[in-house]
Formats: C-alpha cells, sequence, structure tokens
C-alpha cells in the first residue's frame, strides 16, 4: 500500500471538502479503494499507486474548477471525477495571450501588443522593465504574471514593492500601524491582487507571507530568491534605490520593474531612477526594457487622448524653453 500527502492550496479548506465534509464524502464514494483523511490543507491519500496517480489527476481537475470558477457542486464533482469526461484544463486552450484564470473563472489576457511582449520577455529574462504611460496594464500584466509563477509553483512567494512617495500631496500623518500606513501607497496592488485570487485564499497568502508587500527602503540588505518580485511605481526610485533594489536578486528570482517616466514625484532636483538603469543596463543578456505606450491603454478611450494631450503640451514647452535658451 502507498500513500500520499496532497496539499491544498486554498486559503479555506471548506471551499473543496465541503461543509461537515459533505464533498469529501461524496468523492470518497466515488473511490472506493482509496483511504482519504483531510487534516487542515492537506490530503492523505492511502492506497494502491496506480488508484492514487489516477484520483490525483481527478483531484487536480476539481481543485482547478474551484479555482476557475470560485464554486464547487456535487455535478461538479461527479462529472470531474468521471472516467468518460475529458476534462483539460490547459493555459493553451485559452489561446497566446492566456495568463490565467481570476476570480470566479474570468480569464486574465494580454491585451495588447506589447502587454504579450512583456509575457513572451517574462519566460525568458529574469529582470524586465516595462515602462509606459498610465492605463497600458504594466502593474496589472506583472501581478498576474507573479500570480501564475505562484500558482504553478515556479516561486515559493511574491514581493511587491513601491517608493513610499506622495503624488504630489503632503498626506500629513497617517494613523495606525505599519500597514496602515503604508496601504494608500499600495492600493493599486492589492485591487490587482483582489482580481486575481479568492478573497479567502488573498488574506490567508497574506498572513503566511507567501504575499509580502512593502515599502522600496525595507528592502535593503535583504537577498530576495526563489520569489517573483514587482517593483511598481519606479519613476520615484532614486538611483540609489534603484541599484539597492536591483542588487537583491537572487539566483532563483524573477524581478519586473514598472513606471512611468511622465509621472515623476521625486523633488526636481532628484534623479529618477528608472531613466538611470534604462540608460546603463540596455544590452545585458537576462534584461528586457518593454516599453508601452498610448495604444496600450485599456482604461476609457479618454485615458488615450488625455496622454496624447499631455505628450503635446510637454513637446510645446520643450520647444519653448529651447527657443528662450
Amino acid at each position: 500500500m502507498s500513500e500520499r500527502i496532497i496539499p491544498v492550496e486554498t486559503g479555506n479548506p471548506v471551499e473543496i471538502f465541503g461543509v461537515n465534509d459533505k464533498n469529501l464524502n461524496l468523492i470518497r464514494k466515488i473511490f472506493p479503494k482509496l483511504k482519504l483523511i483531510a487534516r487542515d490543507n492537506q490530503l492523505k491519500v492511502m492506497g494502491e499507486e496506480n488508484e492514487i496517480e489516477y484520483f490525483e489527476s481527478r483531484f487536480r481537475l476539481i481543485y482547478l474548477h474551484l479555482e476557475r470558477f470560485g464554486r464547487l457542486t456535487e455535478t461538479d464533482i461527479l462529472q470531474l471525477c468521471d472516467e468518460n469526461e475529458q476534462v483539460v484544463y490547459d493555459a493553451k486552450t485559452e489561446g497566446e495571450d492566456f495568463i490565467l484564470h481570476g476570480r470566479n473563472g474570468i480569464p486574465v489576457k494580454a491585451r495588447t501588443p506589447n502587454q504579450r511582449k512583456m509575457v513572451n520577455s517574462c519566460t525568458k529574462n529574469s529582470l524586465v522593465f516595462a515602462i509606459g504611460p498610465a492605463g497600458t496594464g504594466k502593474t496589472y500584466t506583472a501581478v498576474a504574471l507573479a500570480v501564475r509563477a505562484l500558482k504553478n509553483r515556479e516561486v515559493k512567494k511574491i514581493i511587491l514593492t513601491r517608493p513610499a512617495v506622495e503624488a504630489g500631496e503632503n498626506l500629513g500623518f497617517l494613523p495606525g500601524d505599519l500597514r496602515d500606513k503604508l496601504d494608500p501607497y499600495l492600493q493599486p496592488l492589492y485591487d490587482a491582487l483582489r482580481d486575481m485570487m479568492p478573497s479567502q485564499k488573498l488574506l490567508a497568502s497574506f498572513d503566511d507571507n507567501t504575499i509580502e508587500i512593502a515599502p522600496l527602503a525595507f528592502m535593503r540588505g535583504r537577498t530576495l530568491d526563489n520569489a517573483f518580485v514587482i517593483l511598481d511605481e519606479a519613476q520615484n526610485a532614486t538611483i540609489p534605490q534603484m541599484k539597492m533594489f536591483l542588487t537583491r536578486m537572487g539566483k532563483t528570482a524573477k524581478f519586473i520593474v514598472t513606471g512611468d517616466l511622465t509621472q515623476v514625484d521625486l523633488p526636481r532636483n532628484q534623479p529618477t531612477g528608472l531613466l538611470h538603469a534604462a540608460a546603463i543596463l540596455k544590452g545585458i543578456d537576462g534584461i528586457d526594457f518593454i516599453y508601452l505606450d498610448e495604444k496600450d491603454v485599456v482604461r476609457h478611450h479618454l485615458v488615450t487622448e488625455i496622454i496624447n494631450a499631455y505628450g503635446r503640451n510637454d513637446n510645446m514647452n520643450a520647444r519653448e524653453n529651447g527657443e528662450k535658451k
């Protein structure tokens, strides 16, 4: 007799085992030759090796169905465990733009050519810079890639970081603990994560530190290994901060740096580390730069017009300043 432990990667085991083990008891009836014992987020399976192999393949389909659609019924379990049913959950069937299934089974995809470049570049390079204006999906795509890597067990954790720089406003004293003080700066990252993961699983990932969100200053002195690390709003990182962050990379880490060079909130005499990095790191093997533009905007169509209008204004001001000199 063989024995195997199958991890159940969900924030709440009740989602898959059912209230009072209702789903698990149904699965036990479908696989009477196996002994199934559920303990916390693990399922212990005992029986013949070939039976266990088949069970594990079907149990994975059950888990993927729950992950994709956010629900699991008795009919779903019976269908997924039917050996005559050919059920396949494969990213390839979703098209080359597919990244992962988000909450309630909604597919998250690369929606523009440069977002596709970003996805493809991430599979080939350890460090990717995604630079472009607001609304081009830089952060969203990066978070989707990080969650996919975590789900596929390519990494053990996700680390999301941003410089704690206020966007032209002085927020003054913020009440609460450290996390309360940081939340206003990190809200876009939370928003993206909520689209990718069920609420219970997301909260559990925060609690066990599988997903860590921290300000850039907290990266100093660390070695970030076996992790998918995203530096967001990197245009607000200084040159020393950028160097500090990039040199945290461990041997098995994946880094994505996102930023918008048109929205630098640093003091006027403080150069941005993002522009500096783009200048000195270009051409290094394993590092890639993806530049997104107004054609990649996936927000309201007016965002494209707004970006173009500000661009024309900046060009006009640059010409006027040049003429005055």
